[in-house]
């Protein structure tokens, strides 16, 4: 079965959309992450959302290359959002063709961040799009049951569960977690490496998820575990955050040596 590939958002972050769209279609990929809103406090909303020209500029590269855009990032759902708030986002990922939203839980009452989710969720199926909501160990949703529990309590059809390879391997990397995902629940999941000896604590946790990531097959995670527990027919998305790479290689080349190394991983679990 022919594996679908998307360049994530955090493997060439220093490329405006138009750019890191360009450069998905020169390596091979056959989609792209785009981020729209910030992930850390005290940033604005990226130029694309709320510059037409940019978003202009970037459908123009989606149209000439053939390159779709995969999810867009990143929907935080704190203890007093609403979803109306991401009325423009989405309206912004629907005309960039966007199939799915990222989407972190920052809110530590389940069942209150169970009903934003869902609120969040059903906004987004008018616009068709997924929800998709990712287990990250230092937020509040910590792991895949919970995220599961989340999801599936929304009740919302388009409703999924995110699975990335480092947060999975920091929150004890078994291979139950991810089986007992409902298939349905998954429409892509993110693929990377990390050093096998970390730093457990939250800013040790956050450091290596947004710089210290490594390419496939270069670090400690049974990413052959990890891939086999997923589903083999949805899209891929190559998601190398590493501030080393940022300093050694052109974006170019950090995208065809990231493809690469996910194919070649790929390839050995087969």
């Amino acid at each position: 079965m022919s594996r679908s590939f998307a360049l994530a958002f955090l493997t060439v972050p220093d490329l405006d959309p138009t750019q890191a769209i360009s450069v998905a279609a020169e390596t091979g990929y056959d989609s792209v992450g785009l981020r729209l809103l910030p992930a850390a406090n005290g940033e604005g909303p990226y130029p694309i959302l709320t510059d037409a020209s940019v978003l202009a500029e970037a459908r123009a590269a989606l149209a000439d290359t053939g390159i779709r855009v995969g999810d867009v990032e990143i929907v935080r759902l704190k203890p007093y959002t609403k979803a109306e708030e991401f009325t423009g986002f989405l309206e912004c990922a629907a005309a960039l063709g966007a199939a799915n939203v990222l989407v972190a839980g920052d809110d530590p009452e389940l069942a209150r961040l169970t009903q934003t989710f869902g609120a969040f969720a059903q906004l987004a199926a008018r616009y068709g799009l997924t929800a998709d909501l990712e287990f990250m160990p230092w937020t509040g949703v910590r792991n895949a049951a919970e995220a599961k529990a989340i999801v599936e309590g929304a009740g919302q059809s388009n409703g999924g569960v995110l699975a990335d390879a480092l947060h999975w391997d920091r929150t004890g990397g078994k291979v139950e977690d991810l089986q007992s995902l409902p298939a349905n629940r998954i429409h892509y999941f993110q693929l990377c490496d990390a050093p096998a000896e970390y730093d457990r604590s939250d800013a040790g946790l956050i450091s290596i998820a947004r710089g210290g990531r490594l390419l496939p097959g270069e670090g400690g995670i049974d990413l052959a575990a990890f891939v086999r527990a997923l589903p083999a027919d949805v899209p891929i998305s190559i998601e190398i955050a590493s501030a080393d790479l940022v300093n050694r290689l052109s974006p170019r080349d950090r995208a065809a040596q990231a493809l690469a190394a996910a194919k070649a991983t790929i390839a050995n679990i087969l």
